[in-house]
């Protein structure tokens, strides 16, 4: 017998003792709340995790050292010892001009990178003057209908000395085209320029419902902005592959795991099948993912997150850069958790879930506003997000040691079924031929309203507790607090300003650019490039999504 098993036979038959000695009685006693204890994701836990729960742990195989394959440990050997993540806090609301001095006020108290929030026209690829847009101009994020906004948006923010990450997916081309414009216009080399593009479209039919043209034409977008970005801006991040929507649509935590890597999987196949080298392309992908309220479970899933993309990059696709094998993420709180009772409770899970996305190895986070379940963040809230990561990162102690966590037995056991899970997930979804495959099918869409539903079930039942909400209700709110409004003078703003832009721009050079763009899109060029043309003749956002219309068509989405 080896000495291995030996020990190994030693601590089963302890354990065994232990629970005919000490826990038998206790239970007896003193029986548990509950016959099951589960997750957020009502996934069951054990008891208690000893080393018996992962006897067979290969150390070297399934952790491996910090900046080392398989990077269950992290893609970084000194962690955040020798630099922080970047504070990426989202903001937008009502008009540039506005959000421009929100972001001026946050990186005046120590943020690090900019993120930004549209609205839910220009998410949806319309100008804020359109019939469509009345009501919503302004109110979930900035409006940007063309370059002269975007303009304004970055007014006095050198784009060469901040990295600025932007949320925005089914007209993310165009979004991009106005942003490097804006950097040309500044003098910047647009090779010196950093930031993400969110550009994650396979989210949107799965999730989060945003969307323009049906899925195989909208992949041609993103792909030409994947080869745009390789070869003209390489410091950019062309795609910022998605779970947060996922998990805020109701996924489990192993949903949005397994789902948004698989997303990933796709955009890599695709690239390939367009002639990129995937060496060429793969490190500059990111990730984005939720941090919910169970912080091991989401301290597992990051960890298992690293561990897999490096085994599919390296196995799958057969990449040779260690720097494909890294996987690279940001992170944001679960606004989907806060609650409008008792809104400051709101600060706490923020400062939990905050902790789980660091304890986790996240490169970049955004901590949530505690009044965001009512309303925008006011500056007051949004400058409480920011001090809970600064409070994080210099007085907690969390990122003076690589992966602190590691070794755990409870988080190495949660690591290891988050990995096995996502591998049955993706087993699956090849069986339907790819995502856009299992889109098609209704499979993600339907896995996340069947967890939705049985979480909901649970929260009515209380079998989970969620504070202020199903349990310890007040009738009284201790306090009311000051909220953000966004009126309608963002709208009359908007259209006055576009109003003067037909009136003072090009028009004839505006009809040139987009036809070319239309003519472009038909005949198979990368898109990017007559997009920079119609962006610097001052073509609209609208304008430039309408002339796809006719090439790409437009999706619906059937019954599922």
């Amino acid at each position: 017998m080896s000495a291995t098993l030996d020990v190994t036979n030693r601590l089963q038959e302890a354990e065994a003792e232990w629970e005919e000695r000490t826990l038998s009685p206790t239970l007896k006693k003193m029986p548990e709340s509950r016959e099951v204890f589960t997750t957020t994701s009502l996934a069951p836990v054990e008891r208690l995790y000893t080393p018996n729960s992962i006897a067979d742990l290969d150390y070297e195989k399934e952790l491996g050292f910090p900046g080392e394959p398989p990077y269950t440990r992290g893609i970084h050997a000194t962690g955040y010892r020798g630099k922080l993540w970047t504070m990426r806090q989202f903001a937008g609301f009502g008009s540039a001009f506005d959000t421009n001095k929100r972001f001026k006020y946050l990186l005046e108290h120590g943020q690090t990178g900019l993120s930004t929030a549209f609205d839910l026209p220009t998410l949806m690829g319309y100008d804020s003057d359109h019939p469509f847009s009345e009501g919503e101009v302004g109110k979930c994020g900035v409006a940007i209908s063309s370059l002269a906004d975007m303009e304004v948006l970055f007014d006095g923010i050198p784009l060469e000395q901040v990295t600025t990450s932007m949320t925005i997916n089914a007209p993310a081309s165009m979004i991009l085209a106005m942003f490097l414009v804006v950097a040309e216009k500044q003098g910047a080399d647009w090779k010196k320029v950093g930031g993400t593009l969110q550009n994650d479209i396979l989210k949107e039919y799965i999730a989060q419902k945003e969307w323009i043209y049906p899925p195989r034409q909208a992949m041609r977008l993103v792909v030409d902005s994947v080869e745009f970005c390789a070869k003209e801006a390489p410091r950019f991040n062309p795609i910022s592959i998605s779970g947060y929507h996922i998990r805020e649509a109701g996924s489990t935590a192993l949903q949005e795991l397994a789902f948004t890597l698989r997303d990933g999987i796709e955009y890599v196949e695709y690239c390939i099948n367009h002639g990129l080298d995937v060496d060429e392309f793969a490190p500059r992908l990111s990730f984005f993912f939720n941090s919910h309220n169970d912080f091991f479970e989401e301290i597992a899933k990051y960890r298992a997150a690293r561990r897999i993309w490096y085994k599919v990059m390296k196995e799958r696709f057969g990449a040779k850069s260690p720097r494909s094998w890294m996987l690279r993420f940001h992170t944001q709180t679960a606004g989907v958790s806060l609650t409008a009772q008792q809104p400051l409770n709101n600060i706490v899970r923020v400062a939990i879930q905050a902790l789980a996305g660091v304890l986790g190895g996240t490169q970049s986070l955004h901590t949530d506003s505690y009044d965001e379940a009512l309303a925008l963040p006011s500056d007051e809230a949004a400058l409480i997000a920011l001090r809970t990561q600064q409070i994080i990162a210099h007085e907690s102690g969390a990122a003076n040691v690589v992966d602190p966590l590691g070794g755990s037995y409870f988080i190495e056991k949660l690591t290891r079924e988050m990995e096995e899970g996502a591998f049955e997930y993706f087993r699956k979804i090849d069986d339907f031929g790819g995502m856009i495959e299992a889109v098609d099918a209704g499979f993600p869409q339907r896995e996340i309203q069947d967890s939705a539903y049985q979480y909901q079930l649970a929260v009515d039942a209380k079998d989970k507790i969620i504070v202020g909400v199903n349990e310890f209700v007040m009738e009284n709110e201790p306090q009311e607090i000051p909220l953000l409004q966004i009126d309608e003078s963002t709208a009359r703003l908007q259209s006055e300003r576009l109003a003067k832009l037909r009136a003072e721009r090009d028009n004839q050079r505006v009809q040139e650019s987009l036809k070319a763009l239309a003519d472009g899109a038909r005949e198979g060029a990368n898109t990017m490039y007559l997009l920079l043309d119609s962006v610097r003749a001052y073509a609209t956002l609208g304008e430039m999504c309408d002339a796809l219309r006719p090439v790409y068509g437009e999706y619906q989405e059937p019954a599922f």
